[in-house]
């Protein structure tokens, strides 16, 4: 396993986690509508547990051994990335603000709610099974064990940051709506540039 090939992924999967899309919102509601955002937070964490696992163990394994797919893939994920960053750029900061109706008192739901919030989300699953295994070395570890050290750094990441999304959802929104604007935006420049890093990378390797 490649340290290096680690730290890139570390930097990339940081930059993701710190952009606001689905998962903050739903991080926001929590911290905005529920008696302790923990259940919620968590509930997105193992949400994206399920995603490495299944992306190590199977899609991503899939996508290393075709590198046709693999870069089509990378590809699409690259556009992805390029799009949710237009999208960020021309969005409005209150469309980050939670609704006014309550999440309820039910841990479990609330928790299931956020499994299902990381599941279902595109930019999420999309861009795992587009990123894990580019990261993967040749040599050393199994590419499956190497996508789960890989994932698991994003789990940590979204865990920690998620909480504090969560937890200075109100005071953000509520008091500086500026800088809610502020960060949409930093955040799409982010997603764009990092979009076509990896376009560019990968049509140079096809020339």
């Amino acid at each position: 396993m490649e340290w290096s090939l680690v730290g890139q992924f570390w930097a990339i999967a940081l930059a993701l986690a710190l952009t606001p899309g689905a998962d903050w919102a739903y991080a926001i509601a929590s911290g905005l509508r529920a008696r302790s955002a923990a259940p919620s937070v968590l509930g997105m964490a193992c949400g994206y547990v399920v995603v490495v696992v299944a992306v190590a163990v199977g899609i991503g394994a899939l996508m290393t051994a075709c590198p046709v797919a693999l870069t089509a893939l990378t590809l699409a994920g690259a556009g992805y990335l390029i799009l949710l960053g237009c999208g960020a750029l021309l969005s409005r900061a209150e469309q980050l603000r939670a609704s006014d109706r309550a999440l309820g008192d039910d841990v479990a739901v609330q928790f299931a709610r956020g499994a299902g919030v990381a599941i279902i989300n595109p930019k999420g699953v999309l861009l795992l099974i587009a990123l894990l295994p580019q990261f993967t070395s040749a040599t050393g570890w199994p590419s499956a064990a190497q996508m789960l050290v890989l994932g698991g750094l994003h789990v940590l990441d979204i865990t920690v940051i998620y909480f504090g999304v969560a937890l200075g959802g109100r005071r953000l929104l509520s008091a500086r709506p500026r800088a809610s604007a502020a960060v949409t935006r930093v955040s799409g420049v982010l997603m764009i540039l990092l979009g076509g890093g990896i376009l560019v990378e990968q049509l140079v390797g096809m020339l």
